[in-house]
């Protein structure tokens, strides 16, 4: 993994790294089937907000995830001890196992990574805490609530859950780019020969805390998201958890593994430019250690998952990123969150599936909601519907507040 100022240009005889399994837990599909023909349909996950109360807010649209039973994916922990973002990690780690077909007994004393990304943490819980003791007082403590809110739980429960008795296990809160940083980790553990098999990726639950701190900003979109358009009026906070089995290309072929894709690179930077506004060199600098660290070059691109906020800074920024590093003709250019909203540490995770199904299946999501085309957007956003499409190498970009910014280049598995 290329991270800011040393570049890795040494690909002769590094470990390859596979994708073998998903998992997907998302307002507009769980599991990766239901995932894909969202993603092909542009389906939206847009619905009134209900996990929490939404009074003295103008706009109360938002992404939840629904149809989520914990109990169908959860088996060895009380669910009840686990906050809602770490019963998302956990059920879209499970999900991902089976998904991979491996046999967890096999790899129980093995070592294995488990590396997720988050923003929020148990955020939801904390403001559950909060509003139980602002209403009720001190005697309305509950022991049991205040020992889901530690962010660790949604990596160490993954370890707990699977019975992984050698993992190392680490959750990343580098914001809305946690979800790719997860899986450069991953990807450098492989590579190093450290694990042959990962579990990576994001979660988040929707709360209030975040909700009210985007609203504050002028950042919340009033009905939908918008990337790139014109009339765009940016984000709509969603929620969900994608976890990915990565594991050493020997390891998958002498299993017989169903590869979904390679990931080739990851590039990864701080700019440390401003608490909240993206920095376009920052931005283009990451893109070029991610193709770089990739072994490819801009025009064996054939895609780009867009941050794509659909904020007015971000997205202008986020292009002429683009722009900079590809020039006049930079390949298609789409935003998932105009389907899912905006899932915090999941994002870029999330994205990172559509990739890699993407790949697999030959098409090329749209960015839902298009009207029209900022002028200072020029990309083609693939609007409104899908397309079918020969992918090969697909870029996947993550961006976060303080200058964070993750982005993993997949290909086809040759």
């Amino acid at each position: 993994m290329a991270t800011q100022g040393v570049v890795d240009r040494s690909h002769a005889g590094r470990r390859r790294v596979v994708v073998t399994g998903v998992g997907v837990l998302s307002s507009i599909g769980i599991g990766a089937t239901d995932f894909a023909d969202a993603l092909r349909e542009g389906r939206s996950g847009v619905r009134p907000i209900s996990v929490f109360d939404t009074e003295g807010f103008d706009h109360d649209n938002g992404c939840e995830v629904v149809g989520f039973s914990p109990e169908k994916w959860i088996h060895n922990l009380d669910v009840d001890q686990l906050g809602k973002a770490t019963q998302f990690s956990v059920a879209a780690a499970r999900m991902a196992v089976e998904d991979a077909g491996l046999d967890v007994q096999e790899v129980r004393d093995e070592p294995v990574l488990v590396s997720v990304g988050t923003t929020d943490g148990e955020a939801y819980d904390l403001d559950r805490l909060v509003a139980t003791e602002i209403e009720h007082g001190p005697e309305a403590f509950d022991p049991v609530a205040v020992r889901r809110v530690p962010a660790v739980r949604l990596s160490t429960a993954v370890a707990q859950e699977l019975g992984l008795r050698q993992a190392e296990a680490f959750t990343i809160a580098t914001a809305c780019s946690a979800g790719n940083y997860a899986i450069g980790t991953g990807l450098d553990a492989i590579r190093s020969g450290e694990v042959d098999l990962a579990l990576c990726g994001g979660a988040d639950a929707m709360c209030r805390k975040t909700f009210a701190g985007f609203y504050r900003l002028g950042t919340i979109a009033p009905d939908r998201c918008r990337p790139f358009d014109v009339d765009r009026k940016g984000i709509l906070t969603g929620e969900g958890a994608g976890l990915l089995v990565l594991e050493e290309l020997g390891s998958a072929l002498r299993r017989g593994a169903r590869i979904y894709a390679e990931i080739l690179g990851c590039g990864l930077s701080c700019d440390a430019f401003h608490p909240v506004a993206p920095n376009q060199s920052g931005v283009a600098r990451c893109i070029d250690l991610a193709l770089r660290d990739a072994g490819v070059t801009p025009d064996q691109v054939d895609l780009i998952s867009a941050h794509g906020t659909g904020t007015k800074q971000n997205d202008v920024t986020e292009t002429m990123a683009i722009r900079e590093v590809y020039g006049e003709r930079p390949p298609r250019t789409v935003s998932l969150k105009s389907m899912l909203g905006h899932s915090m540490g999941a994002a870029s995770a999330l994205a990172a599936i559509g990739c890699a199904l993407a790949i697999t299946k030959g098409f090329i999501p749209p960015t839902i909601n298009h009207g029209r085309t900022d002028p200072e957007c020029a990309i083609d956003c693939v609007p409104n519907e899908s397309v079918e499409a020969d992918l090969r190498i697909v870029q996947n970009n993550g961006m976060a507040f303080g200058g964070n910014n993750a982005v993993v280049v997949l290909g086809r598995y040759q």
